[in-house]
């Protein structure tokens, strides 16, 4: 089964996101949008629809005269007595309507202190998150949230990690040897997501992209049954495009 052929969209960089929200703070009169092009140095094909999107998220709001200023959320965020408790709250809805957006669950994963955590998931009883009959925390090897996740460290952190969990075949399509692992790993476009097809568990499918800024290493996935492996391209591609707003909650 090859459905990595044609997964080449490049993910939104959680940077422009941060350089929108950076022009637009300071400015209550508005900022327009060749201002903010020359300021992030971004082309209008990735700035409009990602000024819509922060705009759907109430990070920014569009002015009568068509130029754009922080929104509700933005200034929110600022408010250092709210952060905590809005962070959380604005996470889990942006979870929530990307798993509705796709029909599939979705795991925001996390590598910190050499372990793999995924501290939330986002499911429903017609999108059910995958059975975790092997703790995720000993399956890196095997699942698209641990791949990503190994692919953001460097080689000794990847070697560190491999040493102790053992590279266990979960299913008949698990990678196993620790070189051909490496390599593959080496061989990960960014800007490609990471699969998992039926290497945790037969019967399911899952992609994954990273979610990167400063020191935070983490990812965003999703999960498909095989019967809709038709849907995999498609679904990774938007998760892909909601990486931004997604993680804007655990940065501001």
């Amino acid at each position: 089964m090859s459905l990595s052929s044609g997964l080449t969209t490049p993910f939104y960089p959680v940077q422009y996101a941060l350089r929108l929200l950076e022009a637009a703070a300071g400015r209550g009169d508005g900022i327009r949008e060749d201002e903010l092009a020359r300021q992030t140095g971004m082309p209008p094909g990735r700035l409009v629809p990602l000024l819509a999107m922060l705009a759907g998220e109430d990070y920014l709001r569009r002015l009568d005269d068509g130029s754009w200023t922080a929104g509700d959320a933005l200034r929110l965020l600022g408010t250092a007595a709210s952060r905590p408790q809005d962070r959380e709250a604005r996470l889990r809805r942006a979870l929530d309507r990307l798993r509705a957006d796709l029909g599939a669950a979705v795991y925001l994963g996390r590598y910190q202190d050499g372990e793999l955590a995924i501290p939330h998931i986002s499911a429903a009883p017609e999108t059910p998150a995958v059975h975790q009959w092997v703790d995720f925390r000993a399956a890196a090897h095997a699942t698209a949230i641990g791949k990503c996740l190994l692919n953001q460290l460097d080689h000794d952190g990847r070697r560190d990690h491999l040493a102790r969990h053992r590279t266990a075949r979960l299913t008949s399509r698990t990678i196993t040897d620790e070189r051909v692992l490496m390599t593959a790993l080496d061989r990960q476009p960014a800007t490609v997501p990471v699969l998992d097809l039926q290497e945790y568990a037969v019967g399911t499918l899952c992609a994954a992209v990273p979610l990167t800024a400063g020191n935070w290493v983490g990812c965003l996935a999703l999960s498909l049954p095989v019967t809709e492996a038709h849907r995999l391209r498609r679904a990774a591609e938007t998760l892909g495009h909601k990486v931004a707003p997604a993680l804007l909650p655990l940065i501001l």
